[in-house]
């Protein structure tokens, strides 16, 4: 138990001290804090409170701990958890703290030094994806302040600090609608794109791949998939999931299974899809006649012409060059699976259903993130008004 303890100074001045134990640093050795006091009352008063904390567990340590060194210890605390994209994310969605906060001893920071950097990623952030310099979206602030505020939970919950200042900091509103004002981002096809789409893309080479985006597959799922593992004609259905091919910063080809348990899902193939597919198949084994033994023989779907793998960058490549050849809006590959999410859900597939299809949990997620019902859509809606607003005998009254 540290005792506490008159001292007297060169200057003959009486001072209080006591010493506790702090644990151990990275190399083992012992750490100890020193406390001094004016007065015996204080030095008492302090011992106490320091000895109650640690007895319910609330003590907290002075540290020099920086910012920027939580963000390596949390990272580090993630690396047997996550898969390499994804910790490639956090690394990246942590640099912006790092740039800003970095510098800053984590028992210092306030949440008025985390105002200051919301305020700075909305107007002067941005690294690449548009000019160098200029404010970041809104949704890249949120993605961005959430994975800061995890990391700070880590804090607190490693008794670093007492509270995360980050907590109940968000993004202003009027930075959200000025967002929405001026970012509009492109509505996912409709039914008449989609069709569209699919006429002008059936003798394209990759029609298949493409047919396969628009059944509500991920990139990296088409991708991934394996004639043999994978699809089966027989049974008419496809395991899609089970095996991915994502891109690493646009680069590095990372293959992966599924994240989660529901991401690894059996399909039953829509008979265009499963045609289109033996057809591919069909055009592979000429490609392989052809090539004789310089052919690749890999064994994936999504191939070229001597059965190299294609990643997810050639068929997003694929796909807006024929957007272009067919004076189609342009929208991200990605909606395609929004395209058909929608349209199953308009068309009355039970939300189960259509979050397994889609290889989520949670199918008040898959509604929220990926069902975006167009005016058109709505047709069933009016049908419904109708006979809650007509008489009757199905007239209306003549305007006055």
């Amino acid at each position: 138990m540290a005792e506490i303890k008159k001292i007297t100074l060169k200057s003959g001045k009486t001072r209080w001290r006591f010493v506790i134990d702090a644990g151990r640093d990275a190399d083992g050795k012992r750490k100890q804090l020193t406390y001094t006091f004016d007065t015996q009352t204080e030095a008492k008063g302090e011992y106490a409170r320091i000895q109650h904390e640690r007895r319910t567990g609330q003590l907290i340590l002075p540290s020099k701990l920086t910012v920027a060194e939580l963000i390596d210890a949390y990272l580090a605390s993630k690396a047997d958890d996550l898969e390499e994209t994804t910790l490639d994310g956090y690394r990246n969605r942590l640099l912006h703290a790092r740039d800003y906060l970095g510098h800053i001893r984590l028992q210092a920071l306030t949440e008025d030094d985390i105002e200051r950097w919301v305020a700075w990623l909305l107007v002067g952030a941005r690294r690449r994806g548009g000019p160098k310099g200029t404010g970041l979206r809104t949704s890249t602030v949120d993605g961005v302040l959430g994975r800061f505020r995890a990391a700070l939970r880590y804090a607190v919950r490693k008794r670093y600090v007492a509270r995360n200042v980050a907590e109940y900091i968000e993004v202003p509103r009027k930075a959200r609608k000025a967002d929405r004002r001026e970012n509009r981002r492109p509505e996912p096809w409709n039914v008449v794109e989609v069709k569209e789409f699919i006429v002008g893309a059936r003798d394209d080479r990759l029609f298949a791949p493409l047919l396969l985006s628009l059944m509500g597959l991920r990139p990296a799922e088409v991708a991934g998939l394996r004639w043999d593992e994978d699809v089966d004609f027989t049974a008419g259905t496809l395991a899609a999931g089970g095996n991915t091919r994502t891109m690493l910063r646009n680069s590095k080809v990372i293959e992966k299974d599924a994240k989660t348990e529901a991401g690894e899902r059996t399909l039953p193939l829509p008979e265009p899809v499963r045609l289109a597919l033996m057809n591919f198949r069909v055009l592979q084994e000429a490609e392989r006649a052809t090539m004789g033994a310089d052919y690749f023989d890999s064994g994936y779907v999504f191939v070229d012409e001597i059965g190299q793998p294609l990643t997810t960058r050639h068929l997003r490549q694929a796909a807006y060059r024929l957007m272009a050849q067919l004076d189609l809006r342009r929208v991200r590959l990605y909606d395609a699976r929004h395209s058909c999410l929608t349209f199953l859900a308009v068309n009355g597939v039970p939300d189960v259903v259509l979050a397994a299809w889609a290889g989520h949990t949670n199918a008040a997620f898959t509604k929220r993130k990926y069902v975006h019902p167009t005016a058109a859509d709505m047709g069933a809606a009016v049908t419904h008004l109708n006979d809650l607003l007509g008489v009757a005998d199905g007239r209306s009254e003549a305007a006055m």
